[in-house]
């Protein structure tokens, strides 16, 4: 049989052998334990294959697998690049065996990436996919990526260092001055924007950071009030999602109130790099026609 790195896919249980044996890792090491263990006799060019972007290409599969585990819960990661299985990752060990099919179809990987669907368009045998469509539908995956990463930061963030990402988020977006509140008696206000020089015009701005409450119609109700003073204009940004009740309400309000859930939040972050940084970038060229017209 010839030789070949793995697929992504392929290092799933090799993953979670390592994990169980091995107990929290750091993401590093777990990488090259997993290749170490299972695929050291590849020959030599095989295992120094690079990717575009100059990594290892084993390496680099091993830690979308991981990535992969982690949206279907059956890893975890307690600290910052550190990693290791769950009681459900356990589970799926003793029955030996996971195939993508099976994880794209988890309840909790669907819960976790609401971009499932795309993803399984990527990873089935299409004969019918282009090149361009191979590389779009590859920047979705790790732009999905990314953005739920993000999110699972901002629950676990500090609230008071929530309300400044908001805040940097609002002025990169251009919307004028921003102000944080005083962190007491702030009547349930947490930033001020200055739409003019003299704050004349005002945007009175409310950030909840939760794991997984729901904003409740009477959070908007209180931010309502603490708007009357002297505004009509209203952002409420949360990493949640707001109930029906309260989405009617921020709608039906005499004041503009725009309501800003989670997956938005992090749309907006990763379109204005906030909390984001590119890592490469990519040139890809075609033939210039224009150049070999004989005309």
């Amino acid at each position: 049989m010839e030789s070949r790195l793995p697929k992504y896919h392929e290092t799933f249980i090799p993953i979670l052998t390592v994990l169980n044996e091995s107990g929290t890792l750091h993401y590093n090491e777990l990488r090259k334990r997993v290749a170490d263990k299972y695929y050291q006799e590849l020959p030599k060019e095989l295992l120094e294959q690079k990717t575009k972007s100059g990594d290892i290409l084993i390496l680099n599969r091993i830690g979308w697998a991981k990535a992969y585990l982690k949206q279907a819960e059956m890893v975890s990661q307690p600290k910052r690049a550190m990693v290791e299985i769950t009681d459900k990752g356990q589970d799926i060990l003793e029955k030996g065996s996971l195939t993508l099919k099976e994880l794209l179809a988890d309840k909790d990987f669907l819960k976790n990436r609401k971009v499932a669907e795309e993803d399984q368009e990527v990873n089935e045998i299409n004969e019918n996919a282009s090149p361009q469509d191979l590389i779009d539908s590859g920047f979705r995956l790790v732009e999905a990526e990314v953005k739920l990463d993000l999110l699972n930061k901002l629950k676990v963030a500090d609230p008071f260092y929530f309300e400044k990402v908001v805040l940097e988020l609002l002025n990169k977006m251009g919307y004028g001055e921003t102000l944080e509140t005083p962190k007491s008696g702030d009547g349930g206000i947490d930033g001020i924007i200055n739409q003019d020089k003299l704050g004349l015009d005002k945007i009175y701005i409310q950030a909840k950071r939760y794991t997984d409450n729901k904003v409740r119609e009477t959070e908007i109700r209180n931010f309502i009030g603490a708007m009357s003073r002297d505004t009509n204009k209203g952002i409420f940004v949360t990493t949640s999602i707001f109930d029906e009740k309260a989405l009617g309400k921020a709608r039906d309000a005499t004041q503009k109130i725009i309501t800003i859930d989670g997956p938005t939040l992090v749309d907006l972050m990763y379109k204005y790099g906030v909390g984001v940084q590119t890592k490469n970038t990519y040139d890809v060229k075609r033939i210039d026609e224009d150049f070999f017209d004989s005309d």
